[in-house]
């Protein structure tokens, strides 16, 4: 072989193996430059001091983790775990919410099977298709045979139930399953009206709803009373008739039968599936979370349990995380969820490789929207991403864009902090802003 071409070859095997080595060089660079940031910005910072901390951030492009500490260990997610639902609902609600599915009986009457949809007759939506639809019938026979659920969530904290936060599930949600109340203390849905017990004229006063009841108490108090969403007690017998016999002014019967999803059976679509998903991701809205896994629910197995849908998707779609969840409701509301930064890392990469990037972006809030409003006020269109928070834990996870064009999925959990949310929030986006500004 000629001695020249020899030479050129080993010159080209140097410069090759020199390229190799400058980027592992680099990339081991920015591997420590991150671990000095996190360290600074949290791990160092006293008000983390008696905190358990995950932190997980993923290089998109290089297909691998540029920092990792604790992120394959579980940490109660609060919110977080809305994007587990979001990601579910993204994938098997369709463009459009099934509101309800019904056969025609003729002479005016239909069977109806909800579909356990949040946005019938909720403020937030006001073109209204199913109350159209159900408002030219004469008869409705509404069955509740695919409901085998609770109105509470597994480790819900019970004595949050007036809070507007924790309002029940049911197989057909109305209002929201809310009573608003004006600053008057008289409720918008007339219904609950003759339920309110006390006197509201006085200067001052509190309502509280009865825990198991519909039976809404005034009282006196030292504080004036401000409008409220006051969640109503779903499990009472034939409520969700006598709801709709009031708003619809026609005859209405609960029953309980099995509706055979045969041809004939009609379904009507209320409202788009990410108008939805966006308010709830955006709002970190817990009743629209727990009503979207339930829809998905009753899509994919015919009923609306939890336990069941969470079952199948961890043994389908989530069967390849890190770590398998302990995973129990859809809104991040119990403290019995217990899951990864890991795991939050790959379902967001699951979400980027199946959806549109602008799909994802319209759901997502970003810098200073929704609930990081006041957060990364810089940072507009460079992060999108989910907060969680319940007392003394936080979290956040999502995608950033940073200043050198490089993506990141990362997910940061923080449990058993004593120091105040809004310190760790700041902690945390001091970190993310520093992956934005250098790397």
């Amino acid at each position: 072989m000629d001695e020249k071409y020899i030479k050129q070859m080993k010159n080209t095997n140097r410069i090759f193996i020199s390229c190799i080595v400058m980027v592992l060089l680099a990339s081991c660079s920015i591997q420590k430059k991150i671990a000095k940031e996190a360290k600074h910005d949290i791990l160092n910072d006293s008000n983390f001091a008696a905190a358990h901390i995950g932190i997980a951030l993923y290089d998109v492009a290089a297909n691998k983790f540029v920092y990792n500490y604790q992120g394959e260990k579980y940490f109660i997610p609060a919110s977080n775990t809305k994007i587990m639902t979001c990601y579910a609902a993204m994938k098997y609600l369709g463009d459009s919410l099934v509101g309800l599915r019904y056969v025609d009986k003729g002479n005016g009457t239909i069977e109806v099977e909800a579909n356990g949809d949040p946005t019938f007759l909720h403020p937030d939506f006001k073109n209204q298709p199913v109350f159209a639809f159900l408002k030219s019938k004469q008869n409705i026979l509404l069955t509740d045979n695919n409901w085998k659920e609770k109105g509470w969530g597994y480790g819900w904290a019970w004595d949050d139930y007036n809070s507007d936060y924790m309002a029940e599930r049911s197989v057909m949600p109305v209002y929201g399953n809310t009573a608003p109340f004006n600053a008057e203390g008289k409720t918008v849905v007339r219904f609950f009206q003759k339920n309110v017990i006390g006197n509201n004229e006085q200067k001052s006063f509190n309502i509280k709803r009865e825990i198991a009841s519909n039976r809404f108490i005034v009282t006196a108090s030292a504080r004036k009373f401000t409008a409220s969403d006051i969640p109503f007690y779903t499990a009472e017998k034939n409520l969700i008739a006598n709801l709709l016999i009031d708003t619809l002014k026609t005859k209405v019967e609960q029953e309980h039968f099995k509706l055979d999803r045969l041809p004939d059976v009609v379904k009507i679509h209320s409202q788009p599936t990410d108008s939805l998903l966006k308010i709830m991701m955006h709002r970190s809205d817990n009743f629209f979370a727990e009503q979207s896994l339930l829809m998905i629910s009753n899509e994919r197995l015919g009923v609306m349990s939890n336990e069941k849908i969470i079952d199948t998707l961890l043994k389908t779609d989530y069967k390849d995380l890190p770590q398998k969840p302990k995973w129990v409701d859809g809104s991040g509301l119990s403290r019995y969820n217990l899951i990864s930064p890991q795991d939050f890392v790959a379902v967001l990469g699951k979400m980027k490789s199946e959806f549109e990037w602008n799909r994802i972006t319209t759901i997502l809030p970003t810098g200073n929207e929704g609930t990081l409003a006041g957060l990364y006020k810089n940072y507009a269109g460079k992060i999108y991403a989910k907060t969680g928070t319940l007392s003394n834990n936080v979290a956040l996870s999502g995608f950033i864009t940073t200043n050198k064009r490089h993506q990141y999925i990362f997910s940061v959990m923080v449990n058993n902090h004593q120091a105040s949310a809004s310190s760790i929030r700041h902690a945390i986006e001091n970190f993310i802003g520093s992956v934005i500004e250098k790397y």
